[in-house]
């Protein structure tokens, strides 16, 4: 999945159903990308199911046909499989020592470590 279907799907994750217009000024609000542009690319996410539209008049309004959590899961296992051959342990290094991490988000991270461990015979 592109960078540009990820935004798309991301905003109509956040926001519910969108018009073509209303997703372009999203995804370029210098104008950099062209209306055409981000229509054929939504036209191809339709193709491949990840979204699907209803029609407002001439308008056509998109809505997410893929949830979240699908789209999320198969990017991760394809990323610590593909990048880091399905090792864990190399994936949180990596992101541990090549990002600037929150405390608190450190502390998060430490209590579901924690709670994993809890549950794990």
């Amino acid at each position: 999945m592109g960078d540009l279907q990820l935004q798309l799907l991301r905003l109509l994750w956040e926001h519910g159903p969108l018009a073509v217009a209303d997703l372009h000024r999203r995804v370029s609000p210098d104008g950099e990308l062209a209306v055409t542009t981000v229509a054929t690319v939504l036209r191809k996410m339709e193709a491949r199911r990840l979204v699907a539209h209803d029609t407002e008049g001439r308008r056509f309004i998109y809505r997410a046909a893929v949830r979240e959590e699908d789209v999320s899961s198969r990017l991760t296992e394809k990323v610590l499989d593909g990048v880091f051959g399905g090792r864990l342990t190399d994936l949180v290094h990596h992101l541990l020592t090549t990002r600037d991490i929150d405390p608190a988000e450190l502390a998060e991270v430490e209590r579901m470590i924690r709670e994993r461990r809890r549950k794990t015979p």
